[in-house]
């Protein structure tokens, strides 16, 4: 569900990007940093905290504690105020664009008088940033490259925004008197990466009373319009939101109207043509006569139409119907089918919980085994030691088999440019599972980014190369690799790729999975968690594997124990050499 913290930690991100395009000192802005992501990772909803309970939160000190307080009982923080009144509109804009930090945004303001993103462009274009110091030619093409993200973004969000927010609004109006049903339709049920608005279908006889309601909700900030059949509002989050109301004999048919793609949509359409039916969100009906025929639930209404029922996240029109009407529709990997998590975090390193913490959540979720990764040395703010993981390795055993949940001591390794990690094969063959990840030089030229992947994924050590693209959704784009070479290389060497589940990323991308899919890639589906409730986002990634087109088969931390620890064994007793 939504919750307090995630305002919180944005007003907090907020003030430490506003103190960082005012000069204000470093280590004060790392400050409000570390307190947004601890609050924002903070297991219990903070609505209601007074200043001693906030401060019993890691990383949260007496001003910081007044401020959110102060913010919890009236929205609003005075010196966040301050600091907005002081920093143009254009200049916070220009914050937004990927690789232009908030100092050097205040820079081509006072310099060019750049105000926005799209005046950036034209200075670029306009060779208006040359010789200015530290805008140097790939720093432009950075800098364009960061405004084409950010307008391909345009005002959608990703799924750890969109989901709660429709969760809530499903919950407070299946409470309506007269709601028969509600759910969620649209990208959202197929989960796309990212969602533009959010569609909700509910049936009832009484639509004007739900309506009401709708518009009455603690979320809704404008009401753009308000009919009996269909209503549409904004959140605060800048979300549109679109309730339809149908008969109560009519969800079957409006969920299957109101789910598919575009293209999807359009290929039923045409199937009830040639079938001389019709197909509505009402229901399937007679093109000749106007009688309905199917209308109440969805398999109704495919099975009418010579289909199987095709599950939400594949209606996309990318085969899916081809396979249905051939019986080959895979039988999707689902969350209840994972048995463990492969790539956690603790506050050894950059987590926010504890070992203890975060293996008693994993016990919760009834998990078989579960993996714990926290990150390797070369990434050097962590401050990791040999002598630090072997330590947690002594605990980790100490706690295996409690609550019945086999741990794994494993390490997040960092994939270097050239493709080396941290650690020699001596001392990596001691953990139980090694992930290896890009978390620098982003930019390297595609030949160079493909040899650095392809020599991670042959190293005799490592079993998941996690997050394959780096991307962040909005943020960063996706390294630039020949992924077909890469892809051959996993599958060569018997290494997993990550479909990483934290909602900025999900990575890999459903269209690069079913690429990798085609190779006999195994794929690892895993929460990169740093603090306790982070573990509820695989089901994130498990709708990006779905996406994929994957099954249980394909995702190894699905498999038993026992296939599993092969699977991981497999590269060092093969001895896989490097090239």
């Amino acid at each position: 569900m939504a919750r307090t913290n995630d305002d919180v930690a944005a007003m907090l991100e907020e003030y430490a990007d506003l103190l960082a395009i005012t000069g204000g000192p470093d280590f004060k802005i790392r400050v409000y940093q570390k307190a947004a992501r601890s609050i924002g990772a903070h297991v219990t909803d903070i609505a209601g905290y007074d200043t001693t309970e906030l401060r019993q939160i890691p990383n949260v000190g007496e001003s910081i504690a007044r401020k959110v307080a102060g913010y919890l009982r009236s929205g609003t923080v005075p010196q966040l105020e301050e600091l907005r009144g002081r920093i143009p509109a254009g200049v916070r804009a220009l914050t937004r664009i990927p690789a232009l930090g908030p100092k050097r945004a205040m820079a081509l303001h006072q310099r060019l008088g750049v105000d926005s993103p799209e005046s950036l462009e034209a200075a670029i274009h306009a060779g208006a940033l040359h010789g200015l110091p530290g805008f140097g030619e790939k720093t432009e093409e950075n800098l364009l490259h960061g405004i084409a993200l950010l307008r391909d973004a345009g005002e959608r969000v990703h799924l750890g925004v969109a989901m709660p927010l429709a969760e809530d609004i499903v919950t407070a109006l299946r409470a309506v008197e007269g709601c028969h049903r509600c759910g969620y339709a649209g990208s959202l049920r197929r989960m796309k990466d990212t969602i533009g608005d959010i569609d909700i279908v509910a049936t009832s006889n009484r639509p004007k009373v739900l309506m009401s309601a709708f518009v009455a909700l603690s979320q809704v900030t404008e009401v753009i319009l308000h009919g009996d059949t269909k209503t549409s509002v904004r959140t605060g989050q800048g979300l549109q939101v679109d309730l339809r109301v149908v008969p109560p004999d009519a969800w079957g048919a409006a969920m299957q109207y109101f789910t598919g793609a575009k293209a999807h949509n359009i290929r039923t359409r045409e199937i009830a043509v040639h079938r001389k039916l019709k197909l509505s969100e009402y229901g399937l009906f007679d093109a000749v006569t106007d009688e309905l025929i199917v209308s109440k639930t969805e398999e109704e209404v495919y099975q009418r139409l010579g289909l199987p029922w095709i599950p939400p996240t594949l209606r996309e029109d990318i085969g899916e119907i081809e396979a249905a009407l051939a019986g080959e529709l895979p039988d999707l990997v689902t969350e209840e089918d994972v048995r463990g998590d492969l790539h956690t975090h603790t506050e050894l390193t950059d987590g926010h919980a504890s070992l203890e913490e975060m293996v008693a959540a994993a016990a919760e979720r009834g998990y078989a085994y579960y993996g714990v990764t926290d990150h390797g040395p070369k990434l050097y703010m962590q401050q990791m030691t040999l002598d630090k993981a072997l330590a947690q390795r002594e605990r980790v055993r100490e706690l295996d088999g409690t609550s019945g949940l086999r741990l794994l001591h494993g390490v997040e390794l960092n994939i270097d440019p050239d493709g080396d990690v941290d650690w020699p094969p001596d001392v990596l063959a001691g953990f139980d599972v090694c992930v290896a990840s890009v978390h620098s030089h982003f930019d390297l030229p595609q030949d160079r980014t493909t040899r650095r992947l392809v020599r991670a994924a042959e190293h005799p050590c490592v079993n998941i190369i996690g997050h394959p693209s780096a991307r962040l959704i909005g943020r960063r784009p996706p390294i630039d690799a020949d992924w077909d070479e890469v892809f051959q290389a996993c599958a060569r060497s018997g290494t997993a790729l990550e479909i990483n589940a934290f909602p900025d990323r999900l990575d890999l991308a459903a269209e690069l999975i079913r690429r990798a899919r085609r190779y006999g890639v195994k794929f690892a589906v895993d929460s990169d968690s740093h603090a306790v409730g982070h573990l509820a986002n695989l089901r994130y990634g498990i709708g990006t594997a779905q996406r994929g087109w994957l099954t249980a088969d394909d995702v190894i931390n699905t498999w038993p124990l026992d296939r599993l620890t092969a699977f991981l064994r497999k590269k060092q007793a093969a001895g896989v050499s490097r090239p």
